[in-house]
């Protein structure tokens, strides 16, 4: 394997398991969106939200079946990412390439902007930036193997 390859390889490998990553991360969501992993995330919702008031029961219900929603969605849709990363991508088919770009950007700016209208600044911070340079940079790095 020459030198570009291996340069690919690792990039290729990298947009794979930071999807297998986010598809932990999705898991969490959903069925642990309580527990501390999410405690500084929850913490600022709630405060942008609700005041920094507890929660009534009926509420948090609300908010756990958001994030069961949330969290299954997040793991299908990097399901669907590494299955591109392993096969389409793999082999420098351009519209893998195209397609990972548009769906993580569109994520990515449809919702930032909702999280910037409701003020929700710290998921912009906390996930949306982290999640856009933990997968755009491969795909910025790998983009002279595509054109």
């Amino acid at each position: 394997m020459n030198r570009e390859d291996k340069c690919f390889y690792f990039w290729q490998k990298w947009l794979t398991y930071a999807n297998v990553l986010t598809i932990g991360i999705g898991l969490l969501v959903a069925f642990a969106g309580n527990s501390w992993v999410f405690d500084l995330h929850n913490k600022y919702t709630i405060e942008v939200f609700f005041d920094g008031q507890t929660l009534n029961h009926e509420t948090m219900a609300l908010k756990n079946w958001l994030f069961g929603i949330i969290g299954g969605t997040i793991v299908g849709f990097h399901i669907l990412m590494v299955m591109i990363s392993e096969n389409s991508f793999k082999k420098k088919e351009l519209w893998a390439y195209q397609a990972m770009w548009l769906a993580l950007l569109s994520w990515f700016l449809i919702d930032s902007s909702i999280s910037m209208y409701y003020k929700a600044i710290h998921n912009i911070i906390i996930i949306n930036l982290f999640a856009l340079i933990l997968i755009g940079l491969p795909l910025v790095m790998t983009r002279k193997y595509f054109y």
